[in-house]
C-alpha cells in the first residue's frame, strides 16, 4: 500500500505545501478568533484557516448548500488527487473508494435553519438542509469527484482521520478497491467553542494565543481548537507502479484499540493506546528500533500528554530516547477529525525529506530524555516513521509509513 497524493488546508495554508513549509519554520497557526463573536466567551482564541477560497476547488452551487467542512475536505481531496496525478475516468472511478469523516459535520447548517425556523416558521428552512444533513461526507467528496467505489464515513473522535485512512487500506488490501481517497475535515463555530470552553478542555492563555498550544510542557493547559481538512491519496504498490505514480511513502501498518474506560479521560497510564502502539508495527512486520520518528497525538492536555509518554516509553524503551518525538498540533492547534491526515501526511514528507518538523512551546518539557523536537526542525534519515491519534470515547489509532525503496 503506498501514499502517492496528499492534500491540505490547515491553518498554516490553504494547500498542502504551504503547510509542509510553515510547519518546517515552527509557525503558529493559532490566533484570536475573527470569524464569529467571541468576546462573552472564556476562551477566545483557536487555529482559523485564512486566505482559502472554496470556489477556486467547488462550484458555486456547492459551495451555496455545503457547510464550509465539506467544501474544505472537497479541496483537500481534488489537490491530493492532482498531486497523485490521477484522473477519475469512467474506467478508473469504480475502483476509486472514499472514506472520510468529520467530528462536527454540517451541525452549523442545522444550528441555522434551526435558528431561522424559529424566526421565520416554515419558509425559513432551506430546501437543502434535509439532504445535506442526511448525506455523509463520504457521499459528497464522491460526488464531487466521481467516486464509484466504497464509500463510507467514519466518526471516531480525535482518531477519525487516521482511522479513514487506516480502513481505506484495507478496501484496496482486500481487492475492493485500486485507489482510496480517505481522510477528515472539521471546522468550528461558536457552539463548539463554547461547549469545549464549558468542557474544560481548552487552553485558557487568550492573552497568548501563538504560545497556547504546549505539547509535553510543564505550562500546558489544554488543546487549542482548529479547522481544517487532510486527505492522502492511497493506491495498491501495482496499482501505482503500473501508472508510473509518484510515491510518497509506502504505509506498512495500522491498528486501532478502544479504551472503554471513560467518555474524556485516557485509560490510566495508557494501556491500550500501547496496544495500538505494538500492533501497528506488528502489522508492519517491524521492531521499535526500526522507528525513526514519531508525530505524537500530543494535544497538550495534562492527561494525554502524560498517558501517550508512559506508553511510548514502555512500547519503545530505550529508543523512545534516541528518535525525535514531536507534536505538530502545537502549531495547528487541534484539527479534530482532520488532525490524524494532516498528520499522517506529515510523516510521509518526513519518510522523504529527512526533515522533522519541531514541537513550538515546549520550553519546559515534563518528561525527560525524551527529543520533542523542541522550537526547530531538525534533520534526521528516517527509514520509518509512526503517527498517534487518541481521542475522547477511547478511540486510539496508529499508523505506520515506511520510506518507498520499490
Amino acid at each position: 500500500m503506498v501514499v502517492t497524493g496528499r492534500g491540505a488546508v490547515t491553518p498554516l495554508g490553504p494547500d498542502w505545501a504551504a503547510t509542509w513549509e510553515g510547519l518546517l519554520a515552527g509557525r503558529s497557526g493559532v490566533s484570536e478568533v475573527t470569524g464569529f463573536e467571541v468576546d462573552d466567551l472564556p476562551v477566545r482564541i483557536g487555529a482559523e484557516v485564512r486566505g482559502f477560497d472554496p470556489l477556486a476547488h467547488v462550484p458555486r452551487h456547492t459551495v451555496r448548500r455545503t457547510d464550509w467542512t465539506i467544501q474544505a475536505g472537497i479541496a483537500a481531496a481534488r489537490m491530493a488527487l492532482a498531486e497523485a496525478g490521477l484522473e477519475l475516468d469512467d474506467t478508473l472511478a469504480p475502483r476509486v473508494g472514499v472514506a472520510v469523516g468529520s467530528i462536527i459535520g454540517s451541525t452549523r447548517i442545522a444550528s441555522d435553519n434551526a435558528a431561522a425556523m424559529a424566526a421565520e416558521g416554515y419558509g425559513g428552512v432551506s430546501p437543502h438542509v434535509f439532504p445535506t444533513m442526511g448525506i455523509s461526507a463520504a457521499a459528497e467528496l464522491a460526488l464531487a469527484l466521481g467516486a464509484r467505489g466504497p464509500s463510507a464515513e467514519l466518526v471516531a473522535a480525535c482518531a477519525t482521520g487516521t482511522m479513514c485512512i487506516g480502513e481505506a487500506a484495507r478496501w484496496i488490501s482486500e481487492g475492493r478497491a485500486d485507489v482510496a481517497v480517505a481522510g477528515g475535515m472539521d471546522a468550528f463555530g461558536r457552539l463548539e467553542l463554547a461547549a469545549a470552553a464549558r468542557a474544560r478542555v481548552l487552553s485558557r492563555r487568550t492573552g497568548d494565543p501563538a504560545a497556547a498550544s504546549r505539547p509535553f510542557d510543564r505550562g500546558r493547559d489544554g488543546f487549542v481548537i482548529g479547522a481544517g481538512a487532510g486527505v492522502l491519496v492511497l493506491e495498491s504498490a501495482e496499482h501505482a507502479v503500473r501508472r508510473g505514480a509518484p510515491i510518497r511513502a509506502e504505509l506498512a501498518g495500522y491498528a486501532a484499540t478502544t479504551d472503554a474506560h471513560h467518555l474524556t479521560a485516557p485509560a490510566p497510564e495508557g494501556a491500550q493506546m500501547d496496544r495500538a502502539m505494538r500492533e501497528s508495527l506488528a502489522a508492519a512486520r517491524l521492531n521499535t528500533d526500526e522507528v525513526g520518528y514519531v508525530n505524537a497525538h500530543g494535544t497538550g492536555t495534562l492527561l494525554n500528554d502524560a498517558s501517550e509518554v508512559a506508553a511510548l516509553r514502555r512500547v519503545y524503551g530505550e529508543q523512545a530516547g534516541r528518535m525525535p518525538v514531536s507534536s505538530t498540533k502545537s502549531m495547528t492547534g487541534h484539527l479534530l477529525a482532520a488532525g490524524g491526515a494532516v498528520e499522517a501526511a506529515v510523516i510521509s514528507e518526513v519518510l522523504g525529506t529527512g526533515l522533522v518538523p519541531p514541537t513550538v512551546n515546549c520550553d519546559d518539557p515534563e518528561f525527560p530524555g525524551i527529543n520533542f523536537v523542541a522550537h526547530k526542525t531538525q534533520e534526521h534519515p528516517v527509514q520509518v516513521a509512526v503517527s498517534h491519534s487518541f481521542g475522547f470515547g477511547g478511540h486510539n489509532a496508529v499508523l505506520v509509513m515506511r520510506r518507498w525503496n520499490g
